[in-house]
């Protein structure tokens, strides 16, 4: 598998702008089968009141910011994680959709929300999906995800073979600390793709970080350029879990003995 990121700035509550600019930034990225977008990519992060957000939140099934991802993996027979900002209703979501040469594919709404999400987020409530492709075994994990070593753990045992974690983040490099270890850890491929600039006095960290089954960074970006990498992934890394010849991280676990985690 070829994949990468692209590390950019959305246009906050301008979806013109938005597309403008990323249709010329796909058409100038390299060759991949798979590409993760930021966080809320169709929209921006910061929005002044939840008004913002729903004008700018599109409908799945009615996006033209989803129909512009569709229409690039068509053409290049390729696959796209990407943040999106989701109206169902009269509840928004902060949502990463997985778009393949054939369309849509599936979706996953961020569970914990950050700081002000809460004022205009619904957390989610799809559980954590994972999708075989064709080209393997992708899921999806949204910003805040990071620091929640749970979700990354079950996404492993669902057999992900790489998690892709659209991001805005804003704390100084604690994410992109932490992916290589939970790609150690969980024996994953993780695309953090993070976005760019300032937004109301927010800003944004860049250092879209990849790393692979062995916890090392394969590529970091800058930490306010924007770019577009992709890397070879061996997904054979990825499926074989054994650490020693009679250590295997999933056959050695021991989940009789975790279930203090639910009553914690």
């Amino acid at each position: 598998m070829k994949a990468g990121f692209v590390q950019f700035a959305p246009e906050l509550c301008d979806l013109d702008a938005t597309l403008v600019k990323l249709e010329k930034l796909l058409k100038d990225s390299p060759a991949a089968d798979l590409l993760v977008l930021p966080e809320l990519c169709n929209s921006g992060y910061n929005f002044p009141t939840r008004r913002d957000a729903f004008e700018i939140s599109e409908e799945i099934e009615n996006s033209r910011f989803i129909a512009l991802l569709a229409d690039h993996c068509k053409r290049q027979n390729s696959y796209i994680a990407s943040g999106f900002c989701e109206k169902d209703g009269f509840k928004l979501y902060n949502t990463s959709v997985l778009i393949g040469p054939e369309g849509y594919i599936g979706k996953y709404r961020k569970i914990h929300l950050f700081y002000n999400e809460k004022d205009v987020f619904s957390a989610g409530d799809v559980g954590l999906p994972v999708f075989k492709t064709s080209i393997g075994n992708i899921a999806m994990l949204v910003c805040f995800d990071w620091i929640f070593p749970e979700v990354w753990r079950i996404l492993a045992l669902k057999g992900a073979d790489v998690i892709c974690h659209s991001s805005a983040l804003v704390l100084p490099g604690f994410a992109q600390r932490s992916v290589p270890v939970h790609a150690l850890v969980n024996h994953v491929y993780v695309i953090t793709g993070n976005r760019i600039g300032t937004e109301h006095g927010l800003t944004f960290t860049g250092m879209s970080t990849i790393a692979n089954p062995k916890g090392e960074v394969v590529y970091q970006a800058g930490a306010d350029t924007e770019e577009a990498r992709v890397f070879d992934f061996d997904l054979e890394l990825a499926r074989n879990k054994m650490i020693t010849p009679r250590n295997d991280l999933m056959a050695d676990r021991r989940p009789e003995l975790y279930k203090e985690l639910l009553t914690l």
